[in-house]
């Protein structure tokens, strides 16, 4: 009983300091603007803008094609700190040329660094009004905006002068063919770029507490951070040694465990059903070694970019979905395998076989199937831009890493492992009621 309560305890407290950090994330997020200005009254983004923008990153499997605050793939950049980075040496260079007449990369060092004090007040400010919902930002630094837009619509096209940073980052040419889409997507990297730097209300933190580091943004840790950091080192370490100490204590003070005089599965005779669960497992095996092809395939794409042996692979097979695949099939093998599992042992463990078990495990099986080949296959359309925005996030590709296949189909695979659920558990429930040897299993 000290046990059961001990584990409730943990928990209540383990789920309960999940969902208390989880609404503080909810509550302190950075605002979406309704729409970013210039001091003339330009506008320069529209709320549409930076959502569709986010569309858009996800269409093309973004959190597999670099990065947002950190969260993603290690071959593109982080476009957070890109856009950021980007922005800020595109103001200091216009700054330059309109008080000194020559480029940022040709003024001393006094000079430059006098540049940067100016520019940091200005980036970092908080001007965000939550009652027109907008965000206003200077002439100049509008101007330095639209700069950041048209290289980020040339890296997305084919542009042929952005070609060799496209290779440097494993993406197709033409990775987003529709200009508008384009500028939206920059839309959303600018505004990613904002909550890294710009000071929460009455904080020196920026939105994602100075990330990433650029001291040229004044983008540094802050003690709090440094400090919970060293926190949870020392808090590992008292765990660790708190259960070294349980171990030590209690190990030995445990009934040893007896098994059964027999063993309850060598007379086994397996049933229709456990006999059906068979093709589950040479599905796992396809699936395992398409996952190890796929993954030759996206670390290739390390060294030659866009190419694989002088074949142009990126054209029919971009990294971002040779990389959301290879992810999505060590998810897949390994539920299908748990799957499987399940379905054999259940009935083997209570000796009975359910009606009708043959009949689910096969119709199991067909969902399976289909949310594979569905999912794989929307998530190629996506990817390619075959699917448009529309039907992207339910069918395609939702963008986030680990999560990648449409909303649809993961509603579809849950629904499938409640009916696995129920299989399993209508051909475990004589053994449940026997409490005998086998109960433990």
């Amino acid at each position: 009983r000290r046990l059961w309560y001990g584990l409730a305890a943990l928990l209540i407290v383990g789920f309960g300091t999940l969902l208390w950090m989880g609404g503080e994330i909810y509550r302190q997020a950075p605002p979406m603007p309704e729409a970013v200005v210039a001091s003339d009254g330009r506008v320069v983004f529209a709320r549409e803008d930076i959502e569709r923008g986010r569309q858009v990153w996800q269409s093309i499997g973004g959190q597999q094609l670099g990065s947002i605050w950190g969260h993603g793939a290690l071959v593109a950049p982080d476009w957070s700190a890109d856009e950021l980075h980007r922005e800020a040496m595109a103001w200091l260079d216009l700054r330059a040329r309109a008080v000194a007449g020559t480029a940022y990369a040709e003024l001393g060092e006094g000079d430059r660094a006098k540049l940067e004090v100016e520019l940091r007040p200005l980036l970092r400010a908080n001007t965000y009004d939550a009652k027109t919902g907008r965000i206003v930002v200077g002439d100049e630094r509008a101007q330095a905006i639209a700069q950041i837009v048209a290289h980020y619509d040339s890296l997305f096209s084919n542009d042929p002068t952005t070609q060799a940073l496209r290779e440097t980052y494993a993406m197709r040419e033409n990775t987003v063919p529709d200009a508008e889409h384009r500028r939206a997507l920059a839309a959303f990297f600018w505004w990613t770029g904002w909550a890294a730097v710009t000071e929460r209300p009455n904080a020196k933190v920026s939105y994602t507490q100075n990330w990433p580091y650029d001291p040229m943004v004044g983008n540094t840790p802050p003690p709090s951070t440094l400090m919970w950091t060293v926190f949870s080192v020392l808090f590992m370490i008292a765990g660790i040694g708190l259960l070294a100490w349980h171990y030590a204590v209690w190990h030995g003070r445990e009934e040893p465990t007896i098994p059964p005089a027999t063993d309850p599965l060598a007379a086994l005779v397996p049933t229709p059903s456990m006999r059906a669960t068979a093709k589950y497992f040479w599905v796992v095996i396809a699936l395992f070694l398409v996952q190890i092809l796929l993954g030759a395939i996206t670390a290739h794409y390390q060294v030659e970019g866009q190419q694989a042996y002088g074949i142009a692979l990126s054209e029919f097979l971009p990294y971002s979905l040779s990389r959301s695949w290879h992810t999505q099939l060590a998810v897949l093998w390994i539920a299908v395998a748990w799957l499987g599992t399940g379905l054999y042992i259940g009935p083997a463990v209570s000796g009975q076989e359910p009606k009708f078990q043959r009949l689910g495990v096969n119709a199991l099986f067909v969902c399976l199937l289909i949310i594979v080949v569905g999912a794989f296959s929307g998530q190629w359309l996506a990817v390619m831009q075959k699917l448009g925005l529309a039907n992207n996030f339910w069918f395609g590709h939702q963008g986030w890493e680990y999560t990648d296949i449409g909303r649809f189909w993961q509603w579809f695979l849950f629904i499938g492992l409640l009916l696995w659920l129920f299989l399993v558990g209508r051909a475990l429930k004589p053994a449940l009621r026997r409490n005998d040897d086998t109960s433990s299993i």
